[in-house]
Order: C-alpha cells, then structure tokens, then sequence
C-alpha cells in the first residue's frame, strides 16, 4: 500500500523526518518496506504556457509551438499530439539535464527549438509518453515544476500484516501516528449534506448473515464527463491508483482516505428495489473486467429485478456502471461480513482493492460518512442534487470486550510499565474502557477487527511505549551443560547411521492420497483433513511407505537405475489403534524411520557381478542401522508387502517395525517395473541403543565344530536358537546357521540346517573330548526338543 506523505501530514501535523517516520511506524508493527520521492530531484523545467501552435514547414508530425516561459518567449518544436493552444505543460529549457539526456537548443528541420515540452515519462513520474503532461490552469508560467507538482513528496509503501485492516487507508496510518506521536489527529472534515430532493432508491438485505448494513444515496443531475482535478488525480496516482473518471475516481479517493470501499450504480440502469443475498444456481453476473462468471449460494450477490448485477464486496456489474453519460446516480456504501467475502476472489481468480479490504474487515461504523465524503467531492467536481441517505442496518458484528491484567501485561512485556502509561495507550489508541481492580476492559472500536484477546491488548501496550524502550536482559539463569545420556540417540544420529547405509534423505508431506493408505496400510478411515490443499492429499499418512514410492517412481521416471531413500516423519494414528507416546485430541502421533530400495545392490563395478537388491540385503542395513541392538525377524503378512518375503521386526519382544518387498500387485499399480524393498521401523527401536557391556576377551584359541541335523520342514531356525539360551554349555560362545538344504535326496517333509558353534573358554586351551562333548549336548538337546537327528 502507497500513501503519499503530505496527504498523511494532512490528518497529523507532525516535525519529524521522513525517515524517523518510517523507522517509527516499522518499529510500531506497521513496516514500511520504503519511501523515496516521488521524482528524481531535476531543476530548469518550468511551467510552460502555449501561446500558439503552427505546423512545422518541413515536418507533418511535428508543430511549432510558441511558449511563454515566465521570462521570455519562446519557439519550441514538439511532436505531441495533444498539444494545443491554451494549455499549459513541463517545458525543460536549454541547458537542463533529465537522467541521462541534456536538453540543448536545437535546428530541427530548419526551425530553431530553444527546449522541450516534456510528457510524464521524460520527467520520470509515470512510463506514459503518449502526450505532454498537462498541468494545471492556475499554474504560473515560469514556476518550477518540481516545486509546482510537489515532485519532492515522499511516498510510503508499506507491507501490512492481514490483521491490520484499519490501516488500508490514510486515515488509518494517521491514527497510529497521532498514537505514537502524541500529536492530535486531525480528522477530514465530514459535513453532513443536505437534501435537495427526496428521490431515494429502494434497498433490501435478504441475507443478513452477509450484509450487516447497506447505506445508499441518490444523486441527481450530475455531469458524469467533467475532468478530475489535478489534485485529486495526483493524490490517486502517488497511492497507485489509475485515474479514470471523476465518479470513480472519488470512489477510490475516499476508500484510500477512510478505508470505506464505495461503489457508483447508474441509477437509470437499475432494474427494481436492490437486494443483497446469497446467490441462485445457474445465475451469472457481467463484471466490470469484462469477465461473466458463475454465482451460487457461497457466493454474496448485489442483484435486482433483473437478476445479480454485481459480486458484494468484490466488484460490480457491467450493466449497471457509471459512465460519462450518466446523469442520475446511485451511491453503495455497505459492510460485509469479512467471511462472506474471504476466498470468493481465489475461486474467481482475480482480486480488488474492495475485496482486498472487505475480506480483513471494513470498519462498519462509517458507511454514512463515506457517503457523505463522497457525496461532498461529487458536488464540488460534477454537481448534482442529492437525495436523502438511507441506512438500512440488519446485523453489525458483536464488540466484546477484551480484559488485560496489568500485572500480566507487565510480565509478559518484560518491564513495569506503570497503569497510568497503559491508560495513556488506549486514550491515545482511541479506546473505549474501564478499570476494575488494576484489569481494564476494553471495548474495541468498529474498525479493529484484531483485539479479540489478552495478548492483543498487550501487544497494543507494548508497541505504542516503543520495542525499542524495552530494555534487553541477559538471561541470570546459570548455564550448564548436562551430559547427553548413553543410551539415548538423537534423531540426527540416526540420519545419519541410515545414511551411512547410503540411503538419501527426503522430507514429504503428512498429507497423502487416501489410496495410499488403503493400498499399503490397509486403513480404511485414515484422518480426513477439512480444508485439503488437493484433492490428492486429502489424508494424514499413517504409513511412510506410500511417501517413499512415489520417491522411487518419481527418481526412476528421470532415469534413475539405483535409488535409496529414507525418511525420518511422524504417523498419525486413531487413539485406539496408535501406539505411542504423544496423543492430540484423539491422535497419536509417533515418529518412524522407513527406507526404500530399488534397483541393483551395488553400483556397477568390475569387483563383483551385479545383482538387484534383495530382501537379506535390506535386513543387514536394517540390522546395522539399530546395532548394537538385537533384532529378531518373523515371517508375518503385511497388506504393503509380499506374502512370502516380509517379516515383522521385533526388538526386546516388542513389535519394532517391518521388512520386505512390496507386493506384487502394488508393485504392477505403480508401474515399478523391479521390486522395491521397504524397511518401516519405530524410532523407538533406533533411538534407544543398549550400553555396551565389558567382557574379558579370551587369550586362547576357539574351537569350531559344525553340525547339520535333519529337522521337519515346518520348523524355523530361530526355535533352535532360542532353545540354546537357557541350556547351553558354559563354554558355547556363539551359534550361528550357515547352510540350509531342501532336496530330493532327504526324506519327504525333512531339510537340512547346518549351524557352526564357536567354543571358547578364558582360562585354558579346550580339548577336543570337551568340544566334542559340548557339540553332543546341544545335538542332544535340539532332538530332545525338536525330534532333530545328525545327518548321515
């Protein structure tokens, strides 16, 4: 937003620079993200009236034109084609410098020109060159253009937070100003206008739910063509407002001045009683961009007899305009409700300076001076006869009052800011309020739409007694260092061991597709969101898995052969089926490791034969991910992965997460021409690591034996490591399986299990009648356990 600065020095008198002014109203929450003049700083052009224009004698484009400069006359040749006798324009005299040019006296097709009339883009205010830049009829000639056009003024731009509404106008800079100045604020003086005649126009509000309250005027007799004055188009085009004609340029000059967005009906053109009211199904309104859209019950119509005729609060109709011919007008000057009008312009993809302002919240106590702004400026510029205002109010907007504390405020600021500066805060803010018991209520003003709790009175305090005046305290607590427990890693620890795994990173989105979720975690009722950012992320994952396929389909769209990737991301899980520590509003929502691999197993090299990855590959990753934590495996179906090859992860006993390839359905639905291997795994499991325990290393040398038995073809390998824990003999250090066979040369319903046993004492060298006892007695033990026999 651009408010030009002699236009804000109009509300609030105020002697201190432009710069302190900006430094202060950023330093107060309103930021100025900059100012500068409205022109680079230029001498010697001065007004210039035209005497005559004569044709050129050797040129059918160009005139000479006869110019009174203040001192002299002289002959100027200029190629506009608006000159003309009479009007008065920029002339940049012989020896001037604009930007990079010098204007020098010159012989142009054999006529002497002692300067040049400038257009507004040779004197840098506008990028128009389409004719000279008229000036006013009372300038002087001979007067300093710089100084005649105020080109010196500073213009503000500010980057206003949504919350501060109140401040999209001049009137609304001027009050915070007067605030933290402590200047009086001097308000546009709104005179009630008179009646001239008794013509008013019938208004309704069907739905008040929208529109709270619709002032209205009648002015007859106006003259629609009458030019602008200059004042009033440069003020509109330092706050970068295009001007257009002298109706809707006062529109525009009052909502910039009071914040109070106006529309102009021709009242001639209107069809009936207006109305205000949720729109039909199948109605369609012409805007003024020329755009005929669609409305329907969301959307907030201005409509009559004939149907809507404009969007409330956004933009009007094309059929009911105010244009030059217009001699008989209607005035709107109406509050919507801010939820009425928000996102309207994004589902019509166009926004306006109403909209803009009508979506954060209009103060809905100045429709009638608007209109009665409005109807003065129409007055002075295109005449007319007023009718009486009408005020049609249904429904305002409730202003409870908001309680602060003074003790609170105190706290939460930082400082003892005593009760009589608070009080001086909220007179100089404009305030309504009371003090009970050290706590003022305060009632908020109709065009602050931000003060809704505690907090925002405290930031009022604050801001206006200056951040700047609010000392910086180090903090006194002592600082200490604790020591990060053993046992625990942090999150950035177990990035970086899956990393070290070469998996890549990636950070998705919570929200996913809700055929994720039924496809790889079988969750028929995943958490809806209300307001999707897509149709296609319409649910909160509680798996990420389907997260890390759409990585490995999107990498091997782009050619990647080899592809590994992780994520470290929360799941959001339904209360009753979640299990973990944190829980919001019926959710759990714990943290999970998950891994995806595709593609070979190692890069191609010549050390090794190439081989796609396997389902052993990414249990050893997984293994080394949690080491030295042990980790058991059990064949167990999951709806992501296939039926034989996934395994549930177990840690301690507990379910710790799952390993395996994705199903071959999955798999042929996301056009993944390989299988991926997928690892999901608690955080828990990751993160809490078991300490290391001492043990004295033996100095003696082990004795290996190996033994394979002939066991039912049902039986797991883990059963007979299990039954070793509790029964094996003392000098037994390690059992491990390194061989299985299934074939036609063993008895039906047999394989084999080969295990090597790693014996080991720290005292003394073992003889092979003791590894050889050791070896029966674990023989002995799996047969007495699992009818398993030593094969022949």
């Amino acid at each position: 937003m651009n408010v030009p600065e002699n236009w804000l020095r109009d509300f609030v008198a105020i002697k201190i620079t432009t710069e302190k002014l900006a430094h202060l109203l950023t330093m107060s929450g309103l930021e100025v993200e900059s100012f500068a003049p409205v022109s680079p700083l230029f001498s010697g052009v001065v007004v210039g009236e035209i005497l005559a224009v004569e044709r050129h004698p050797n040129a059918d484009k160009l005139t000479v034109c006869t110019v009174n400069a203040g001192k002299e006359k002289l002959k100027v040749v200029c190629g506009a084609p608006n000159v003309r006798a009479g009007m008065k324009a920029p002339l940049a005299l012989a020896g001037t410098r604009l930007g990079k040019i010098e204007i020098k006296a010159a012989f142009l097709r054999g006529v002497d020109s002692q300067g040049m009339l400038c257009s507004a883009k040779e004197l840098g205010l506008s990028d128009d060159h389409s004719g000279l830049l008229e000036l006013a009829a009372e300038a002087k000639p001979g007067d300093d253009v710089y100084k005649v056009l105020e080109l010196g003024e500073h213009v503000l731009t500010f980057k206003l937070t949504p919350n501060r509404a109140d401040c999209l106008s001049v009137l609304g800079i001027a009050r915070e100003v007067a605030a933290l100045t402590g200047t009086e604020l001097k308000k546009p003086d709104i005179r009630k206008i008179p009646a001239k005649n008794d013509s008013a126009h019938a208004v309704e509000i069907s739905d008040a739910d929208g529109c709270g309250r619709f002032a209205g005027r009648v002015i007859r007799n106006v003259n629609a063509a009458a030019p602008t004055p200059a004042w009033m188009r440069r003020r509109l085009e330092r706050a970068g407002q295009r001007s257009i004609s002298a109706l809707v340029d006062v529109t525009n000059y009052v909502m910039l001045e009071l914040g109070r967005p106006l529309h102009v009906y021709d009242q001639d053109k209107l069809r009936g009683a207006i109305d205000v009211r949720w729109g039909r199904k199948g109605e369609k309104v012409l805007l003024l961009n020329g755009e005929e859209v669609d409305v329907d019950a969301g959307v907030l119509c201005i409509t009559d007899d004939s149907g809507p005729i404009g969007l409330a609060g956004i933009m009007g109709g094309e059929t009911t305009k105010a244009e030059s011919t217009t001699r008989n007008l209607f005035l709107e000057s109406a509050f919507f409700f801010p939820e009425a009008i928000a996102g309207r312009t994004r589902r019509y993809n166009f926004a306006s300076d109403a909209s803009h302002r009508f979506e954060r919240g209009v103060d809905f106590g100045n429709n009638v001076d608007g209109i009665e702004r409005a109807t003065q400026l129409i007055l002075e510029i295109c005449g007319g006869e007023p009718g009486p205002t009408v005020d049609l109010v249904k429904r305002l907007p409730e202003r409870k009052p908001v309680s602060m504390r003074v003790a609170r405020a105190q706290k939460v600021i930082g400082m003892p800011i005593p009760e009589t500066e608070m009080k001086s805060v909220f007179h100089r803010l404009g305030f309504d309020f009371r003090i009970e018991n050290r706590i003022f209520v305060v009632t908020p003003p109709s065009h602050r739409f931000d003060l809704e709790i505690e907090e925002d009175l405290i930031e009022e305090v604050a801001r206006v007694h200056g951040f700047d005046n609010i000392p910086a305290h180090p903090p006194r607590a002592p600082a200490k260092m604790h020591a990060a427990p053993e046992a625990q890693r942090s999150l950035h620890t177990v990035r970086e061991r899956v990393a070290a795994c070469d998996y890549q990173e990636t950070i998705n989105f919570a929200f996913v597709e809700p055929a994720w979720e039924a496809d790889l975690a079988g969750e028929a009722n995943p958490v809806r969101l209300l307001n999707p950012i897509a149709s296609q992320a319409s649910v909160m994952r509680t798996t990420l898995l389907g997260s890390l396929i759409a990585n490995v389909r999107t990498n091997h769209a782009r050619k990647l052969g080899r592809i590994r990737v992780f994520e470290i991301g929360r799941v959001y899980l339904r209360a009753a089926a979640a299990a973990g520590p944190l829980s919001v509003a019926g959710l759990q929502q714990p943290v999970r490791v998950a891994g995806a691999a595709f593609g070979p197993a190692l890069d191609e090299q010549w050390g090794s034969a190439g081989r796609a990855v396997d389902f052993f590959d990414m249990k050893a990753d997984v293994e080394a991910i949690c080491a030295p934590r042990r980790l058991r495996f059990e064949a167990a179906a999951h709806p992501a992965l296939h039926p034989g090859r996934s395994a549930r992860v177990l840690s301690e006993g507990s379910q710790a997460g799952w390993l395996g390839e994705l199903h071959p359905r999955w798999q042929q639905k996301y056009e993944l021409p390989q299988p991926v291997l997928l690892f999901e795994l608690e955080a828990g499991c990751v993160t809490q690591a078991p300490l290391p325990q001492p043990t004295q290393p033996s100095r003696f040398p082990p004795v290996v034996r190996d033994i394979a038995l002939l066991v039912d073809a049902g039986l797991l390998a883990q059963a007979f490591l299990d039954a070793l824990q509790a029964e094996k003999p003392a000098i037994v250090q390690d059992v491990g399986i390194f061989d299985l066979y299934q074939g036609q040369s063993l008895p039906p319903g047999k394989k084999s299990l080969a295990f090597r046993v790693v014996m080991q004492d720290t005292e003394r060298t073992l003889t092979d009648t003791e590894a050889d006892s050791a070896r029966d007695a674990l023989v002995e033990l799996w047969g007495r356990r699992f009818g398993a026999k030593l094969r022949a």
